[in-house]
């Protein structure tokens, strides 16, 4: 009770404010989310995402090396896959030698202690861009779910320590979890996108990816609204989380961060694994963009909304700053 009691005494200076902060940031709290693309020597920017970059394989795995040397412990990664090898049942996904089982083998070669979470979905390799296959107008639950469970174990033999399933479909953890053990892979572990939305800051990403829905010759689903979750709902998120958990997930994410703070405490609050927050593309564009016009200071505006993710609950955040981030935190 004032005036006893005054806040400010714990505020005067910087050295008493970082005695009592609650929360801390350090580079380990940070995936990077990278995309990769076939070729030699080349990275392509991205416009909507200014400073990151699609890069063949070569040039990921040096990238790999200088994040692991400032601190960072985990990737999550996605191809960008050549539309001849795109069809409706999403094949290439579980091709021993595509892309992506190249891109694992070649981190975990060269920098073994990185952890790599390659992404499990199938629209990267979809003629239509939905994350499964379309049957009968819409995205078939059970059989995307066996082709997951292919794309999941073929992660797995290439060398994946998680694999991360952003698909959505129902069921679709303990199918993999399934999977994955009767191919002897007990100790990969999986993080689940239990709560992702269908949200409208996925934009950027699918300009990286050439992922978003595309107009057919067939009747598919103009959007993801069918399996991504409804933005106007909370208690979804967290019965979504439990159910993944009983199915087997290691770590649950909420998607997207900023926006949905409020998703990822209740979310924190209702599970006993870690949890996990995409820092999306749409979020990282939209500071790059304020920015580069004067309107907001980009440093300053990164580390605090990187510090209220984890002040919220994130266990880990995966961010597109999170190389930008660890440089300053290093310093």
């Amino acid at each position: 009770m004032f005036p006893i009691h005054r806040g400010r005494r714990l505020r005067i200076n910087e050295s008493i404010r970082s005695l009592v902060r609650e929360t801390s940031l350090s580079p380990a709290d940070f995936m990077f989310p990278m995309f990769i693309m076939e070729g030699e020597n080349t990275k392509v920017d991205i416009p909507s995402m200014p400073g990151i970059f699609r890069r063949t394989l070569d040039l990921t795995v040096e990238e790999v090396k200088e994040l692991f040397a400032l601190g960072i412990r985990a990737v999550n990664i996605y191809v960008k896959v050549s539309d001849d090898l795109k069809d409706n049942t999403g094949k290439e996904a579980w091709n021993d030698n595509g892309l992506m089982q190249r891109a694992i083998r070649a981190i975990k070669a060269a920098c073994p202690e990185m952890i790599v979470m390659p992404d499990v979905a199938l629209d990267p390799y979809s003629i239509y861009g939905h994350d499964g296959i379309i049957e009968k107008g819409d995205v078939a639950n059970d059989a995307t779910n066996d082709a997951l469970v292919k794309m999941a174990v073929s992660h797995a033999k290439a060398g994946a320590d998680f694999v991360a399933p952003s698909d959505m479909m129902d069921g679709r953890v303990l199918r993999l979890r399934q999977g994955l053990d009767t191919a002897g892979f007990h100790n990969v572990g999986i993080m689940s996108y239990s709560a992702k939305y269908a949200s409208a800051f996925y934009g950027p990403f699918r300009d990286a990816l050439d992922s978003a829905p595309k107009d057919a010759d067939v009747e598919v689903p103009k959007d993801k609204k069918t399996y991504q979750m409804d933005y106007a709902n909370r208690i979804e998120a967290v019965k979504e989380a439990l159910w993944d958990v009983e199915e087997g997930a290691d770590m649950v994410m909420v998607k997207p961060g900023i926006a949905y703070l409020d998703i990822v405490r209740e979310v924190k609050n209702a599970v006993d694994v870690p949890v996990t927050v995409f820092h999306v593309s749409g979020e990282y564009a939209m500071i790059k963009a304020a920015s580069e016009r004067g309107w907001l200071d980009h440093d300053k505006i990164m580390m605090e909304q990187l510090m209220c993710i984890k002040r919220a609950g994130a266990s880990l955040i995966s961010t597109y700053f999170a190389k930008e981030a660890a440089i300053l935190l290093n310093k």
